[in-house]
């Protein structure tokens, strides 16, 4: 699945891996960020640090089925915006 639209893997960039791994050829450089990071319960492993989210300990958008992980997330939060904007019509 190299390169595809599911997983890119950029082992030349200068922080590859960003997150410490014991299998960095299963290291998924797509969501290089997370498109989860403003969710209140993004559902990762983070700390918050003077306010700011530290999601060091957080493999999900690099891990082999965080792809499909993010893309629900993301369709769940499309379909709560789209019902909270027909109730308020």
């Amino acid at each position: 699945m190299k390169n595809c639209h599911r997983f890119f893997s950029n082992s030349e960039c200068e922080y590859f891996p960003c997150h410490k791994t014991d299998r960095p050829e299963e290291f998924n450089c797509l969501f290089c960020y997370c498109p989860l990071y403003f969710f209140e319960d993004c559902g990762g492993r983070f700390k918050m640090r003077k306010g700011v989210k530290d999601c060091t300990d957080c493999l999900i958008p690099h891990a082999p089925k965080g792809y499909d992980y993010i893309i629900e997330r993301l369709k769940k939060r499309a379909d709560e915006a789209r019902q909270a904007q027909k109730k308020s019509d």
